[in-house]
């Protein structure tokens, strides 16, 4: 949500307003509607719907009406505030959603169903003095003769063999157990997490009440 309403403080413009960012933290929830869908199905959270064919679909929906002109359904219907906050809303989708996952504990099945693999990127970016830039997200070491470090970005598995555990459906792999159910809500894991919290938060409050026009001198 934080992350959304920073893109949407970034990018919305004077279409920024009450309604437009209940629109995007509306995406947001979407999102993470697949949670039910792993009740029924092995294909669950961070699968169904934090698929990067999601906000790729939209976009080039979005595009071919937006190529009929004056006969654009969206135009039409909303004018370009209403193209503004659907551009903004399928990019907050793809990075707030979907990237934040896919780089955080647990990751992201963003392929899905082209290529089922559940990802984790991670890994780091230095500037050494005897070895350059050196970077663990993607293994170069084959291009390199071996000399860079490993990757650290993770291939978990397929749905079937990775089930993320949520608040709604707190033992996806359906195991027995005699403890109590504990559902736990995730609201913040870490200490960048809680940083991008608030930041967010407080930029997104602040950008209803912050004059957007520039006094002259």
């Amino acid at each position: 949500m934080a992350v959304a309403g920073l893109i949407g403080a970034a990018l919305l413009g004077t279409a920024f307003d009450r309604r437009s960012v209940l629109i995007l933290f509306g995406a947001m929830i979407a999102a993470d509607l697949d949670s039910f869908v792993g009740l029924v199905s092995v294909v669950g959270h961070r699968t169904a719907f934090h698929t990067l064919l999601v906000p790729i679909t939209a976009a080039v929906v979005l595009l071919v009406d937006l190529r009929r002109g004056e006969g654009s359904w969206v135009r039409r219907r909303w004018g370009p505030r209403g193209v503004r906050i659907t551009w903004v809303t399928i990019v907050a989708y793809a990075g707030a959603a979907i990237g934040l996952d896919l780089f955080s504990a647990g990751g992201a099945n963003p392929f899905w169903p082209l290529h089922d693999q559940f990802y984790v990127i991670d890994g780091k970016i230095e500037l050494s003095s005897r070895r350059g830039i050196v970077q663990t997200f993607v293994d170069l070491g084959s291009e390199r003769g071996g000399d860079a470090s490993s990757s650290e970005t993770v291939a978990r598995g397929t749905s079937r063999d990775v089930n993320v555990s949520t608040g709604i459906d707190p033992n996806p792999d359906g195991g027995d157990t005699a403890e109590p159910v504990d559902r736990v809500f995730p609201v913040v894991r870490s200490g960048w997490q809680l940083l991008v919290l608030v930041v967010g938060t407080t930029v997104t409050a602040a950008r209803f009440y912050v004059d957007q026009t520039v006094p002259a001198e």
